[in-house]
């Protein structure tokens, strides 16, 4: 009876089950989620210098070509970030891979990793609808601005599901079942967020296609009746910033209750003001390519950073 009880069976006569992945692990997530980021703003870059028509209205290949021969300066641009787009495409995939083998049945990472995949095939299919509708360089159309908006909404929930999925395979707590009040807090803080970020993305197009030599002309292009829409559209963006920085400020401080919130609160806050002064800056110096690609950067942490805030927010008590 004793041997009985004390007899440790083998390992290979248990059921083979995966493992939890260690904290370490979750560096791949991390690493995709940067690749990511850097393929965007170089999708900036390739807005901010007219380079979007640089390969045609070819899709996937360039000006017909698989590699384009004695290529310009902007289709070199635009390829690149045809080639970055495939390897952050193919990363994503090998992530989604690695984690339904890693990780066990009713893990998030899980479902963040398939929502990943889910809007990455997304995110090259605007893409490509951008350069097949000809949406690109010069087109100053509402179609233009309304695809721009759809990219943007993408991105961003691109970028969630990835941040999600580096967040859970780091050992964060799961998100609870039960709502609270905090949650529906934050998920309006990250609404507003995500509408800033479209009307910054209408007011880059806006500053991208009709440049102004001088802050006075740029505000009287922004108040006449006369100017294009996308024109008379970049006035939002400042107002609505400073509406939703305080609430996001103030959601990041009065929301956390645990240590792990409070933390990531206090990085959202950091974060925000210095997208504000960016913001001013970029308003002060006429929007510069470098400075339209460091405002889209912090835009970006401060999305990531709330959607953590969020997780934590929402997540499980400690035991």
């Amino acid at each position: 009876m004793a041997d009985a009880l004390t007899h440790t069976p083998h390992p290979a006569d248990a059921p083979h089950r995966p493992t939890s992945p260690r904290r370490g692990e979750a560096g791949l997530a991390w690493g995709v989620l940067a690749l990511n980021i850097a393929v965007i703003l170089w999708g900036a870059y390739v807005r901010a210098t007219g380079s979007g028509a640089g390969c045609g209205e070819h899709w996937p290949t360039c000006n017909g070509q698989v590699i384009p021969r004695d290529p310009s300066v902007k289709t070199l641009i635009e390829f690149t970030h045809r080639i970055t787009s495939g390897v952050a495409f193919l990363a994503v995939v090998a992530l989604f891979a690695w984690v339904r083998r890693r990780v066990p049945r009713g893990h998030p990472a899980r479902a963040a990793a398939a929502g990943t995949l889910f809007f990455m095939i997304t995110e090259a299919a605007v893409g490509a609808l951008l350069v097949l509708f000809r949406l690109v360089a010069d087109n100053e159309s509402m179609a233009r601005a309304m695809f721009m908006a759809v990219h943007l909404v993408n991105t961003f929930l691109l970028l969630a599901c990835l941040a999600l999925t580096a967040w859970w395979l780091a050992g964060a707590p799961p998100p609870s079942r039960r709502s609270r009040p905090a949650n529906a807090l934050i998920l309006a803080v990250l609404g507003g967020v995500m509408l800033l970020g479209v009307s910054g993305a209408v007011a880059a197009l806006g500053d991208t296609l009709y440049p102004a030599r001088s802050l006075q002309e740029g505000i009287a292009m922004d108040l006449s009746p006369t100017a294009s829409l996308l024109v008379r559209l970049r006035i939002l963006h400042p107002g609505l910033a400073a509406v939703i920085a305080i609430a996001t400020v103030a959601a990041a401080w009065m929301l956390p209750r645990r240590p792990l919130a409070r933390r990531v609160g206090v990085v959202v806050t950091g974060v925000t003001c210095l997208q504000v002064a960016g913001g001013i800056l970029n308003v002060l110096l006429l929007a510069p390519v470098w400075m339209q690609l460091i405002h889209l950067l912090v835009a970006d942490a401060v999305w990531i950073g709330l959607v953590l805030l969020g997780a934590a927010l929402w997540a499980e008590e400690p035991a």
